[in-house]
């Protein structure tokens, strides 16, 4: 299982957590969260880690020139999107070279047969709990709703996922998603990653990323 650390701005606490080489580490361009990187991401310090380790930009319904302006800047590989964006959006992006993530809040009423029409547009899906925020909100949903998917498109898991809840994930029957995104339930404060935290999460999923 694949492991995404998102909502990183601070430039030592970056190194840090890749110093634990998680697969994926997000970056938040979205003015109304707490974890927004504003002007002070660290250029060289984003473009400098490893290449084993994927870089994903956070937008939500930011306009493409931004987006790809940000991506051109930072070296992003992906492009998560979190808002309500239409697959004709992800698709004018696809035809840009952008690879997409595309995120959507599920809670009981969620309507998996829509994901049809965003299939084609995208490189994975992220399903996180529909709260008061687009995302970051540390709040789960009931996971047993992902067995309504059809698991054609890899997906993440995301929304209050911690050391608390992560034996209930791992045990999931009959669901099984590409990777875990992590964020709020690691944090010493909003945008800074408690690196023992991250360490011990990492360490207690790896095993189960080498069995599959």
């Amino acid at each position: 299982m694949k492991i995404k650390v998102c909502g990183l701005r601070d430039a030592e606490n970056i190194k840090d957590i890749a110093a634990l080489h998680p697969d994926f580490i997000g970056f938040i361009f979205y003015d109304q969260s707490s974890r927004f990187v504003g002007d002070d991401l660290d250029e060289a310090v984003v473009r400098s880690l490893p290449k084993s380790i994927r870089k994903v930009g956070v937008f939500v319904n930011a306009s493409p020139d931004y987006i790809l302006r940000s991506v051109k800047k930072y070296d992003f590989q992906y492009v998560q999107l979190h808002g309500s964006e239409t697959p004709d959006y992800c698709r004018s992006l696809r035809n840009r070279g952008i690879n997409i993530i595309k995120a959507f809040r599920v809670n009981e009423s969620f309507n998996f047969s829509m994901l049809n029409n965003y299939k084609a547009q995208c490189d994975f899906f992220l399903f996180d709990a529909k709260g008061e925020q687009p995302g970051g909100n540390g709040i789960t949903f009931d996971w047993q709703i992902m067995s309504r998917y059809d698991n054609e498109k890899p997906f993440f898991i995301s929304g209050g996922i911690g050391l608390d809840n992560l034996d209930e994930l791992v045990a999931l029957k009959n669901i099984k998603p590409y990777g875990v995104d992590i964020n709020s339930q690691v944090e010493t404060e909003p945008g800074v990653k408690d690196v023992a935290k991250v360490k011990e999460l990492i360490d207690r999923l790896r095993p189960v990323e080498e069995e599959a």
